[in-house]
């Protein structure tokens, strides 16, 4: 596992450059699917968690276990289920009787990439277990304080469509993925490219090489740090995060954190962009990722076609974007 005192330093540019290649080794599995991809990676390089939704077999674990070999640090899937328990996740103490004391034993979430898998699948007192990881990057377990790795980054699934025997993720949980992303069905063309490699490689797996390493990926998010956002840039993420509080669908809207979020992620973007500043299209790029799953619509709109997607749509189109003029 990659510590955090490997790093290395890279100018925007370069990582730029190192984040195309990752791209482009990933979409050797996941075909067609760039601009998710690069929200996906954005959101990686932002130090964030993604919650990856959409319907079966399109591509999330794929994507996943894809991003982990490209990026060349170690992987763990965590497959969860009703019977999940919180210290299958986190690791218990074991107690070793040729010594006569306990060892604690690491659990999944000692990883750089976790996937976990179905997470709307398990109780709420197991996604808890998930929520000081994600957050603190440790773990506790019996009043004893473990670090995580680092670098450590989640990517969960869920499913949209079959509700029974799921647990939905609280609010508070939500919160704390920096994006969600869905895939999609990909156009005839495409699938029909996902045929044919399949047939040529004559093997289920698909083998793609790292194009960096942990060390590379702490470096790539170093950059990111160096990515500037003008004053009017980060006051128009605040207005957007502000527009969805008081939007006349909306329960519940956007907090603080979302704002942060699309500043975060917009930096991201702009650097997969080449770029060492942050201009209006890259926050629009990313708001509906950001935002959308933050905002809950009034119960009583059910039957409509209000959602937090719309939402985001809507102020997008209300809030005005700020000139770019001083910009290269």
């Amino acid at each position: 596992m990659t510590t955090s005192g490997d790093t290395r330093d890279l100018s925007v540019q370069d990582a730029a450059a190192l984040a195309a290649r990752v791209v482009d080794e990933v979409e050797k599995a996941v075909v067609g699917k760039r601009d998710a991809l690069m929200q996906v990676l954005a959101a990686v390089l932002a130090k964030g968690h993604v919650l990856l939704e959409d319907f079966p077999g399109l591509g999330k674990t794929l994507a996943a276990r894809s991003f982990a070999r490209a990026l060349g640090i170690d992987f763990t899937r965590a497959q969860f289920t009703p019977d999940l328990l919180p210290a299958d996740l986190t690791g218990s103490f074991v107690y070793d009787q040729r010594r006569g004391e306990f060892d604690f034993r690491r659990g999944p979430l000692f990883t750089n990439l976790l996937l976990a898998d179905e997470i709307n699948r398990t109780p709420p007192k197991t996604q808890a277990a998930l929520l000081e990881a994600m957050q603190e990057r440790q773990v506790t377990v019996e009043g004893e304080t473990f670090l995580l790795p680092a670098p450590f980054h989640v990517l969960a699934t869920a499913n949209p469509i079959e509700y029974e025997g799921t647990f939905p993720l609280p609010e508070a949980q939500l919160d704390r993925f920096l994006l969600r992303v869905s895939f999609g069905y990909p156009a005839r063309n495409e699938e029909y490219v996902v045929l044919a490699r399949r047939m040529q490689r004559r093997q289920e797996e698909v083998d793609l090489d790292a194009v960096t390493d942990g060390a590379g990926l702490l470096a790539m998010q170093g950059a990111v740090e160096t990515v500037t956002v003008d004053e009017s840039v980060g006051r128009y993420c605040v207005d957007l995060a502000v527009a969805t509080r008081t939007h006349p669908d909306v329960l519940t809207g956007a907090s603080p954190r979302g704002s942060l979020g699309l500043v975060l992620a917009a930096r991201s973007f702009a650097l997969l962009r080449g770029r060492d500043y942050v201009v209006p299209e890259d926050v629009k790029a990313i708001a509906r990722s950001v935002l959308a799953h933050r905002i809950t619509v009034k119960p009583e709109l059910w039957m409509t076609d209000a959602s937090g997607r719309s939402v985001v749509d809507a102020v997008l189109q209300q809030v005005p974007t700020p000139s770019t003029i001083g910009h290269p």
